[in-house]
C-alpha cells in the first residue's frame, strides 16, 4: 500500500477530515445527468481498488527499499539504503483519504443491482487499509476517522485490539455482501468484477489477518481460533482456479523497475539469506530471481550452476560491499525486471499463501486436515506462478511441471517435527513474497523471528537498538501539531510515552 515504507509527511487525519468537511458541493461538482449511478460507482470503485492494491512507492528505488527491510536485497554504489541497515521512519495516515471515496461509491450504488458488490468492495478496502496502518504503527484513529463533516477534526486513537476487531468484522460483512452480489463494473483486478472470486479473496485475507494474530489466539474479543475455523468450514476459499487478487502489469501499467536504464537492477544484489535458502531447497526460483555473479562465470562456472549465485551479507560494511559489487562478486537482480514491462503481475492475495497459512493452522490445532497437503499445495502454486515468467530468463533452469512434481525431496520434503514444519512454511511464505508483498514478510518476521535476519551492531543504523530489527513505524510527525493531545494519550497507553521504532505493539506481546 505504501512503500516499506516511503516516508510521507502529508495526508494526516486532519487533512483528511478538513477535506471531507469542505466537500459539501461534491455532488454538484460530480453530477453528470448523462451518467448512470452504477457508472459513477464504477469509476469510484476503480479508484478505491487501485488505492489499496497498486504499488504505493513513488519510484523503482522505493520498491528496492521495500525489499531491503526484510533482507531480500542489498543496494550498492548509490548511497546507503536506510532500510537495509535497520532504520525506518514515520508512516502516514494518508491512506485514510480513501474513506470518502468509499462512502461516495456506496452512495452512488445504493438502489442499483450492483449495490451489494460495491458494498463488499467498500468493506474489503476499509479492512485492508486499517489493517496495514495498525500493523505499522499500533493504535490509530479508527472509530472517529472520516468524521470531519460531523465536526470531529482531532480524532482519538483506538486501541489496536479495537481496530483489529473492526477489521475482522468488516471482512465478515464483505463476505456476506459478495455472497449476494452480482458481477460489477469498475474492477481493475484480474477478477473483472466477479463477486465469487472477490469473496474467496476476502476470506483468504481474513485467514491471513487471523494468522498474523497468532500471539493473541487466547484473547476472547478476537476469537482467533473460532473465527478461523468458521471461515474454513464455510468452504468459500481460494482454489487453484481462482487466480490472484492484485494487478496485471502491462505497457500502460509497467512494472516499477522496467525500463529504468539499469539504474537499479545493476545495483541491487540478492541477499545471502535468500540465495542460500533457495540453494538449500534446490529451488529453481533462484535462477528467476537473480543473475549469476560475473566473477563466478569468469572463473568457469555455468549460469545453470547454483554455485554461480552468490548473495551479499546485507549487514556488511557498506564500503566493502561496494568494492565487492564492483568486482562482480555478487548476484544481481534478474534482468527480466529491467527488460520486461510485465515480467510478473503484482500478487497481493494468492492461493499459494492461503494454503501455507492453512498448513500452519493445522499444526496449531486451529483446524483439522493434512498440514503436509496444504504445504505442498501452497508451494506447487507458488512455483506455478513463477513458471509463467518467460523461461529465457531462467538461465537454463526453467521451472516445469515435472520439476514441480519432484520438488519435495531433501530439505523441501515435509519435516517430521512441528517446529521444523513451521519453519518450512514460514520460509516458503518468505520466498513467495520476494518483489511482491515485502511488507508482509516484515510483519511475519516480527511474529516469528524467522527466517533469522542478519544483524551487525557495527553497521546498524538503528541507533536506539543496534542489535535489533525495528518493530514499527513512528506516527506522522504532523500529528504533533494537529492532534497532539490524542497522540500523547496513545503513546502513553502503548509505548511509555515514546514514539520510537523499537517499541513493541500490542499484537506482538
Amino acid at each position: 500500500m505504501k512503500t516499506i515504507k516511503k516516508l510521507v509527511t502529508t495526508g494526516t487525519i486532519l487533512i483528511l477530515l478538513l477535506v471531507v468537511g469542505s466537500c459539501s458541493n461534491f455532488d454538484d461538482l460530480n453530477d453528470n445527468p448523462d451518467a448512470t449511478t452504477e457508472g459513477n460507482a464504477a469509476m469510484l470503485c476503480t479508484n478505491v481498488v487501485l488505492r489499496i492494491t497498486e504499488f504505493g512507492g513513488k519510484d523503482s528505488k522505493a520498491m528496492i527499499s521495500d525489499n531491503a527491510l526484510p533482507k531480500y536485497v542489498g543496494y550498492a554504489n548509490e548511497g546507503q539504503l536506510a532500510s537495509q541497515y535497520n532504520l525506518i521512519g514515520g508512516s502516514s495516515f494518508g491512506a485514510m483519504t480513501i474513506l470518502p471515496n468509499i462512502d461516495k461509491m456506496i452512495e452512488y450504488a445504493t438502489g442499483s443491482t450492483m449495490e451489494n458488490s460495491y458494498r463488499g468492495v467498500g468493506k474489503f478496502a476499509t479492512a485492508l487499509m486499517f489493517y496495514n496502518l495498525t500493523m505499522e504503527m499500533g493504535d490509530i484513529p479508527y472509530s472517529e476517522a472520516n468524521l470531519g463533516q460531523n465536526g470531529v477534526y482531532k480524532p482519538k486513537y483506538d486501541s489496536q485490539e479495537t481496530v483489529l476487531i473492526g477489521v475482522l468484522n468488516d471482512l465478515v460483512e464483505a463476505d456476506q455482501f459478495f455472497a449476494t452480489g452480482i458481477t460489477f463494473t469498475g474492477d481493475p483486478t484480474p477478477y473483472n468484477g466477479n463477486p465469487e472470486k472477490w469473496r474467496k479473496a476476502t476470506n483468504a485475507l481474513a485467514l491471513k489477518v487471523l494468522m498474523s494474530l497468532s500471539k493473541k489466539e487466547t484473547v476472547a474479543s478476537l476469537d482467533v481460533k473460532n473465527r478461523f475455523a468458521t471461515i474454513v468450514a464455510a468452504g468459500n476459499l481460494m482454489d487453484a482456479s481462482t487466480g490472484f487478487y492484485g494487478l496485471n502489469y502491462s505497457a500502460t501499467n509497467k512494472h516499477p523497475i522496467s525500463g529504468t536504464n539499469d539504474l537499479f537492477t545493476s545495483k541491487t544484489i540478492l541477499s545471502s539469506l535468500l540465495v542460500e535458502n533457495l540453494k538449500l531447497l534446490n529451488d529453481n526460483r533462484l535462477f528467476y530471481f537473480g543473475e549469476p555473479a560475473v566473477a563466478e562465470i569468469t572463473a568457469g562456472k555455468l549460469m545453470s550452476d547454483p554455485a554461480a549465485y552468490i548473495g551479499v551479507d546485507v549487514e556488511m560494511n557498506y564500503s566493502q560491499m561496494n568494492l565487492n559489487h564492483s568486482a562482480g562478486l555478487y548476484s544481481l537482480l534478474n534482468k527480466r525486471y529491467l527488460s520486461q514491462e510485465a515480467t510478473e503481475p503484482l500478487r497481493k492475495i494468492t492461493y499459494a499463501e492461503q494454503e501455507l497459512i492453512l498448513s500452519e493452522a493445522v499444526i496449531r490445532g486451529w483446524i483439522t486436515g493434512s498440514a503436509q497437503t496444504h504445504y505442498e499445495n501452497g508451494v506447487k502454486a507458488a512455483l506455478t506462478d513463477v513458471m509463467e515468467v518467460t523461461s529465457s530468463f531462467a538461465h537454463e533452469k526453467a521451472i516445469t511441471s515435472t520439476y514441480i512434481n519432484t520438488y519435495f525431496v531433501g530439505e523441501a520434503a515435509f519435516k517430521a517435527t512441528t517446529s521444523d514444519q513451521l519453519k518450512q512454511i514460514w520460509m516458503q511464505r518468505y520466498i513467495l513474497n520476494f518483489m511482491q508483498e515485502a511488507q508482509s514478510s516484515f510483519f511475519e518476521y516480527r511474529r516469528n523471528t524467522y527466517p533469522i535476519f542478519p544483524i551487525n551492531v557495527a553497521t546498524s543504523l538503528n541507533t536506539e537498538n543496534l542489535s535489533g530489527i525495528p518493530m514499527r513505524w513512528t506516527y506522522p510527525s504532523s500529528e504533533n501539531s494537529v492532534n497532539r493531545e490524542n497522540l500523547i494519550i496513545a503513546l502513553d497507553r502503548q509505548y511509555e510515552g515514546y514514539d520510537e521504532i523499537n517499541k513493541i505493539m500490542w499484537v506482538l506481546k
